[in-house]
């Protein structure tokens, strides 16, 4: 008689999320950390993935390259009234001209340096979320399109891109809530655009009243009050410049590191290595190879057939036995094979 079975024989076995590893309870439907269903792998087979920790880098490099371009155009009444101190000593106009020339390379600069960081961000932006689609319990509510479009469109791109990054920051970063620091670089851009724009229109309103070829010792010294007036206000352009440069920077960094880390977990292990925790990586079936054979490297050692067959020899052909014909014709190749009648139920390779 079988002894009853009683709660303590019992034993529950503790299940791990493969994303983050943390252990899982039947209680929830996903992974409590970072949102992963049960029994999910970190990355859905079959979905393509992209790399992401070099484009984040050159990204991230970019970023900080065209914040500190932005300094010296931003910071350069420093130097102007230097200059036109200078000029009004000598009563020399064409030293106030160099300085024109001067600031105006300084903007070109930053121009092109936040091009090239414009570009290489789009191209972050568009694989970050494409990624998304192959992590199993993300849930982002704006398509891959988005990814591009939200930076092209206007007054879009004042809404779509923090949008976007907000998804990918939550899904990557295993997040329930948006980090704040999606929302400091958000506020910090759009202030940087905002003010940068309005000192910009009042310094070019005031440098159009100064006189073009200054002669006597007051319009001199209008300029001199010209680059002092400009000074003060664009540092607000400046501070916000560096705030929402380094937190995109650093945001930059942690989604890819993020992103990378989980897709290693899919990546194609070596045979007898899981793909990822609690899967295995090649088939473990009696008769199987080792590993296949690649191109100039030999091919399957000798072993044993699918079941219920015999092995063979590596690179032989293996002969199936064939039925209703003699064995005269299976020790003979150049024999000639009979006719087999229908229905006598003799079949090759049966």
């Amino acid at each position: 008689m079988c002894a009853p079975l009683h709660a303590h024989t019992f034993r529950t076995v503790a299940m791990r999320c493969q994303t983050c590893g943390d252990a899982t309870s039947p209680a929830y439907n996903e992974c409590q950390r970072c949102a992963t269903p049960l029994g999910m792998p970190a990355v859905l087979p079959g979905r393509p993935t992209y790399p992401v920790r070099g484009l984040g880098l050159a990204a991230a490099v970019a970023i900080g390259v065209a914040t500190l371009s932005y300094l010296p155009g931003a910071l350069f009444p420093l130097v102007g009234m230097r200059i036109a101190q200078s000029a009004a000593a000598r009563r020399d106009g064409d030293l106030l001209l160099g300085a024109v020339v001067a600031e105006g390379l300084f903007a070109m600069l930053y121009m092109v340096a936040l091009l090239v960081a414009g570009v290489l961000v789009i191209v972050w932006t568009w694989r970050v979320r494409r990624n998304l689609d192959a992590f199993p319990g993300a849930l982002p509510s704006l398509g891959p399109a988005w990814a591009i479009a939200g930076w092209l469109v206007p007054f879009a791109n004042l809404v779509v891109p923090a949008r976007v990054l907000a998804n990918v920051a939550r899904d990557s970063l295993w997040r329930r809530r948006t980090p704040p620091l999606v929302a400091l670089w958000w506020a910090a851009w759009l202030l940087f655009l905002a003010a940068d724009a309005t000192i910009n229109k009042l310094d070019n309103d005031r440098y159009v009243e100064l006189a073009e070829t200054p002669r006597s010792p007051a319009e001199f010294a209008a300029y001199v009050d010209h680059y002092r007036q400009a000074l003060g206000p664009r540092l607000v352009p400046v501070l916000v410049c560096l705030v929402a440069g380094v937190s995109f920077v650093v945001l930059i960094r942690r989604i890819s590191a993020a992103q990378q880390d989980r897709i290693a977990k899919a990546a194609p292990a070596w045979p007898g290595q899981p793909a990822w925790s609690g899967q295995p990586g090649w088939p473990a079936q009696p008769g199987w190879p080792a590993h296949p054979g690649w191109a100039g490297h030999p091919g399957p050692p000798a072993h044993p057939g699918w079941a219920g067959q015999p092995g063979w020899p590596a690179g032989a052909v293996p002969v199936q036995p064939v039925t209703g014909v003699s064995p005269q014709v299976a020790e003979d190749p150049s024999a000639t094979s009979p006719q087999v009648p229908p229905g006598s139920g003799g079949t090759i390779g049966a």
